[in-house]
């Protein structure tokens, strides 16, 4: 889920009624391909140590580290023996009822496109890195694959709810930039994270964010931005967990008392927080100095 800008109203040319485009493989360039193969290579090197066990499993039995930007077939091939899953090519962001259609049914969509040479570290609509480097690995996990199938679901009911904006920030602190506590210390597993040079760091390293223990209220009620670092990162106890409440929790009474509370800040700590680490927010702090000597 993400900025809805520039999502259409109606699947474009060449589009299947669900949104769904070719990959047409063959008609990336060498300079495309190159672009993966740096990529990869930086971030390969940077998350052992960093990455959860379950997003670096699944980076190593889902072969991505062949030269080259993946075919999807061959991937949704090895996935859907793992966990039933498949990868399906879309032309940029969904709609909502898109997104979670082919979530609910184990399709996660990724654009074909990926990024140009001078735009390495940072882009605004997800391309072909972030959706496949970033999200597919952890689809090889049968526990998030699982927890993603009910987001789909949740998110579905979520449309009827009105309470699309609450439920987006589940996915924001969890798939894309969630942190999990695994017994050698903190680990990252969310897309944006691990997909991204400077955050891998920023998200572990850093003294700036505070670090929190994930509940899901609170997680639901949390602002968050997508131009810039996470001043809060939410840090799961397992996997087994995130599913277990996501499963069994009633949404809609907990939707209403959602809407009837303020929402929190970004990098603000509440009341009930179990905060793991405190952080000093001196790069939000550097950060808008900056803006306002600008």
């Amino acid at each position: 889920m993400a900025d809805e800008t520039h999502v259409l109203d109606r699947p474009p040319e060449g589009a299947s009624a669900d949104w769904t485009i070719p990959q047409d493989w063959s008609h990336y360039t060498a300079a495309e391909h190159a672009v993966w193969d740096m990529l990869f290579e930086r971030q390969a090197r940077l998350l052992p140590g960093r990455a959860s066990e379950a997003y670096l499993r699944g980076l190593d039995v889902l072969k991505l580290s062949k030269p080259g930007i993946p075919d999807f077939e061959e991937l949704s091939e090895r996935l859907m023996k793992l966990t039933g899953w498949q990868v399906v090519a879309v032309p940029g962001l969904v709609p909502d009822d898109v997104f979670f259609e082919h979530m609910a049914n184990r399709r996660f969509v990724a654009g074909n496109f990926i990024r140009r040479p001078d735009q390495l570290d940072y882009l605004q609509e997800p391309d072909v890195f972030h959706d496949v480097f970033g999200h597919v690995p952890m689809l090889a996990d049968p526990v998030f694959a699982d927890y993603l199938v009910a987001y789909g679901q949740g998110g579905q009911r979520a449309l009827e709810l009105g309470a699309l904006k609450h439920l987006a920030r589940l996915y924001w602190y969890t798939v894309e930039f969630g942190l999990i506590a695994e017994p050698e210390g903190l680990r990252i597993y969310g897309s944006g994270i691990v997909s991204s040079f400077a955050e891998s760091r920023f998200a572990l390293e850093d003294p700036s964010p505070n670090r929190i223990a994930f509940d899901l209220e609170r997680v639901m009620r949390t602002e968050y931005r997508i131009d810039d670092f996470q001043q809060n990162y939410f840090v799961i106890p397992s996997f087994d967990e995130l599913l277990r409440v996501t499963v069994e929790t009633d949404f809609a009474p907990l939707y209403e008392r959602i809407m009837a509370q303020p929402d929190i800040p970004v990098a603000a700590i509440a009341p009930d927080d179990l905060v793991l680490t405190y952080g000093s927010q001196d790069y939000a702090r550097e950060k808008a100095t900056a803006i306002g000597a600008s």
